[in-house]
């Protein structure tokens, strides 16, 4: 028998990200995502109703608002149609930044109690968030049957557009968890900051009104490229769309790596901060 011990040292530098280890982990992956699916829907009085409900009703008040009171162009769709399709992606990432944003404070317990990779922990919130996407992903064909509008093979492209959103939901929340160890602040921030980059999101508008010659600072928004991909892969419609989606996807890369390395330069202090 073995009786050498095992030495955990943090990594040194900006180096030695060991993403390797988080396939070792993968069960406590797992069980994260279904600790934080049971925690959301414990002693909910409306339960999963709630994730129907909410896209529902953000998407009367905006159709009464911005479609009918202040007569926004939906690119020829019916405006209920136009928001919900943006509604779905974006509220996978709202929820995704919200909860990853605060994982790490709220797992303080266990960073300090026991090893794995912290990685880990914004990975599961951001995971939790695809349940809520898949229900109101019906209730999506549901209003589209109603409408009559069905999808074209377009619509084989949309986990692409999935993939992009969760990976920006990702990226930021790794900034804003490890930030949120050090700046405890930064908690309050998370709601007005998804409150703000709803407005700047072709969400509840169309990209159209954008003047031709900020296309490309707009696109600096990588969920401009989120947005109008979903309505493109579900719609049929979609202005600029290459362009769009270069620009978000390489916004994305760069927030990402970025986020990855200053999260693993933190590693080593979360379990003394937090």
């Amino acid at each position: 028998m073995d009786n050498t011990p095992t030495i955990i040292q943090p990594s040194k530098g900006w180096i030695a990200l060991n993403l390797r280890e988080l396939w070792d982990y993968r069960e406590l992956l797992y069980f994260l995502v279904w600790r934080n699916v049971k925690v959301r829907y414990k002693q909910a009085a409306l339960g999963i109703l709630w994730v129907i409900l909410q896209p529902l009703l953000t998407m009367v008040v905006f159709s009464i608002v911005f479609g009918q009171l202040a007569k926004l162009p939906s690119d020829g769709i019916p405006y209920p149609i136009f928001t919900f399709t943006a509604l779905l992606p974006w509220q996978l990432f709202a929820y995704a930044v919200n909860e990853s944003g605060n994982s790490l404070v709220a797992n303080q317990q266990l960073i300090t109690k026991v090893y794995f990779p912290r990685l880990i922990i914004p990975i599961s919130a951001v995971l939790t968030g695809l349940i809520d996407f898949s229900v109101s992903f019906f209730v999506l064909l549901a209003l589209m049957f109603y409408y009559r509008i069905f999808p074209t093979l377009a619509l084989f492209t949309l986990p692409l557009f999935i993939l992009l959103a969760i990976a920006t939901a990702f990226a930021v929340g790794l900034w804003l968890s490890a930030l949120n160890v050090r700046y405890r602040d930064v908690r309050y921030v998370i709601p007005f900051f998804t409150q703000f980059w709803l407005f700047v999101t072709p969400v509840a508008y169309s990209a159209s009104l954008i003047p031709e010659r900020w296309r490309v600072l707009y696109g600096l928004n990588p969920m401009t490229g989120v947005v109008e991909g979903f309505r493109w892969a579900l719609l049929g419609r979609g202005r600029d769309l290459e362009l769009l989606l270069f620009i978000s996807v390489f916004v994305v890369i760069v927030l990402l790596l970025g986020g990855i390395f200053y999260f693993r330069r933190m590693e080593k202090t979360f379990a003394d901060v937090v």
